[in-house]
């Protein structure tokens, strides 16, 4: 059975194979995050407040004006919600990403259904959350940063297959429309991407970063 009509949209085994993408998120995010410490800190709570403002202040900032469906290179707003996933772990990271959602949510509504809310805002964001993954690892934050915006990126990408193929422009090629949600979403995530992982690369960001951290993690 194919996934994919003759017009370019999702048949049923398509939208199943989907919602069954978001359930088996919600699960492994759980399975890897339930050996953690549920206590959640007053410290780490004014951390993730404060991640999670400043992500949603950051939004505000583009850097390329907004695109007509939504998404823009902002000013490193990812990387704060991330940042929260790579110092407190994957819980706590999808926690912070899903109030941040909600917020962008709240910041420009784009509704078509239920579960275009929950691709475009809730799990996209979410997933942001999965930098946790590499918490402990060499180069975690760059790891975890470039798997969280990629996760961000697929939901955007599931949901614009699901409910944004009619918004596709005339002149996209039609034999290259499969790949229409993919070039949308990936071309400001990316960009936005690049652009971040070249600054905390720098030395002195670096350094500020890891001291942050500590604080962070008292």
């Amino acid at each position: 059975m194919s996934i994919v009509t003759a017009d370019g949209g999702l048949t049923a085994l398509g939208y199943g194979l989907s919602i069954l993408a978001a359930a088996l998120f919600f699960f492994i995010a759980g399975m890897i995050s339930r050996n953690q410490k549920t206590k959640i800190s007053a410290r780490q709570l004014v951390f993730c407040g404060t991640a999670m403002a400043l992500a949603y202040i950051a939004s505000y900032i583009r850097l390329i004006p907004k695109m007509p469906y939504g998404g823009s290179v902002t000013l490193f707003s990812m990387l704060f919600i991330c940042l929260i996933g790579y110092w407190y772990g994957v819980r706590a990271g999808i926690m912070t990403g899903l109030a941040y959602g909600i917020l962008q949510f709240i910041q420009e509504p784009y509704v078509l259904s239920l579960f275009q809310v929950c691709c475009d805002y809730v799990l996209a964001f979410a997933g942001l959350g999965l930098a946790g993954l590499f918490s402990k690892s060499k180069n975690g934050l760059v790891k975890g940063y470039l798997l969280g915006i990629l996760v961000r990126g697929l939901f955007h990408v599931i949901g614009g297959y699901l409910y944004w193929m009619d918004y596709m422009p005339e002149n996209f090629p039609q034999q290259l429309a499969m790949l229409y949600p993919i070039v949308y979403n990936y071309s400001y995530i990316l960009a936005e991407g690049i652009l971040t992982l070249i600054v905390i690369s720098l030395p002195p960001v670096k350094k500020g970063l890891t001291q942050i951290k500590a604080l962070a993690q008292g």
